[in-house]
């Protein structure tokens, strides 16, 4: 795809290669005018996330894993119709796709420790607990004679 804003970057030095990247435009609904019937606006960008050799072996898992859903035989595709021209489309087609795969790619989340309550602030609960327990037993009525 010549003219592009430059690489689309996943994250660190991977970024989309332009060879494994199939675009197919199509005739766009919404705003246009006289131009809209004319010019194929909405861009339909499709990677092949199973046989790519740009990812490293552990993101490809990890993306293939997360996109199941999304994926059709190993395939991701994203859609823009949201600008007037093609090149615009292009653009934010690219930029979903990077934005896509940086998330799926991204490490797992490292697991919660769990953390103590403090003996201090467990006692401190437990005695203003009692103090409101006295508090409240003033005020029943079998003191009052």
């Amino acid at each position: 795809m010549d003219g592009m804003s430059g690489p689309h970057v996943i994250r660190g030095s991977v970024s989309l290669p332009e060879a494994e990247l199939m675009w197919r435009f199509s005739r766009s609904s919404g705003p246009g005018g006289q131009h809209v019937n004319t010019t194929d606006t909405q861009v339909e960008l499709r990677f092949d996330l199973a046989r790519t050799e740009a990812l490293p072996e552990v993101w490809k898992r990890r993306a293939l894993e997360r996109l199941a859903g999304r994926l059709t035989d190993g395939v991701v595709t994203v859609r823009a119709a949201e600008h007037r021209s093609q090149w615009r489309n292009r653009e934010a087609a690219a930029v979903r796709l990077a934005a896509l795969l940086a998330e799926a790619t991204a490490p797992p989340p490292k697991p919660r420790r769990p953390t103590r309550v403090p003996r201090g602030i467990n006692e401190r609960r437990l005695r203003e607990k009692k103090q409101r327990a006295e508090t409240k037993r003033g005020r029943s009525p079998k003191n009052w004679n």
